[in-house]
């Protein structure tokens, strides 16, 4: 038996919140974590839709059915352990189409905020580190920084972009050893951040998204 591999188009789906993003002064791309979709999840940023932000969420491109939920719903998925390469490969492919078609074509990065939850952090991360699209601030939001990360690129290419770690103190995900780690990582790669923390557990929490607004 040989595992073969081609490329095939197909569509994805992505949410958007407020103006085009070609006129707002602000853009931000939310990316969803496991089992999560990405119309329910830019429910989380309805407070940023100020007329002036363009708040876009993409959807992993691995639809389910959820387990043990008798109704049946629904998630989304940015890859899994199997074929992983692969799937990493496709969602920047995916993530750097979409930056293109929403923002005419520019990619400097200017005004520009990627945020990851949960998954969805380690996508942002791995999107901004070996895609094309640049952003001028990457915040990750009660998830991890990828282990397998490429840190020389990562260091390379946020050179202008502020990282923003996001940790609830009730974060059974996001644990203080956890944190820990992933700050020794960036450090031991020159990666400048600086974290966030608020009072809650796995979650995106309106007043956390107020503080982390641009004014």
């Amino acid at each position: 038996m040989q595992e073969h591999h081609f490329t095939t188009a197909r569509t994805s789906r992505y949410f958007t919140l407020g103006p085009s993003a070609t006129a707002a002064r602000e853009v931000w791309f939310v990316l969803h974590g496991y089992g999560q979709l990405a119309g329910r999840f830019l429910r989380h940023f309805e407070s940023l839709d100020d007329g002036t932000r363009t708040v876009i969420a993409p959807e992993g491109l691995s639809r389910f059915y959820l387990e043990g939920r008798q109704d049946r719903n629904v998630g989304a998925s940015w890859m899994t352990r199997e074929d992983r390469l692969t799937d990493i490969a496709d969602y920047v492919r995916y993530l750097d189409a979409l930056y293109g078609e929403v923002m005419g074509g520019r990619r400097d990065g200017a005004g520009v905020t990627v945020l990851g939850f949960s998954q969805g952090t380690a996508t942002a991360a791995r999107w901004l580190a070996a895609g094309a699209a640049r952003a001028e601030r990457l915040i990750l939001y009660g998830g991890e920084v990828p282990p397998d990360l490429d840190f020389a690129a990562a260091r390379e290419r946020w050179g202008r972009t502020e990282l923003i770690l996001v940790a609830g103190s009730r974060d059974t995900y996001i644990t203080p050893k956890i944190l820990a780690r992933d700050e020794d990582r960036l450090r031991t790669h020159g990666i400048a951040y600086r974290i966030e923390r608020f009072e809650g557990g796995h979650e995106v929490v309106p007043d956390v998204l107020q503080r982390l607004q641009r004014t």
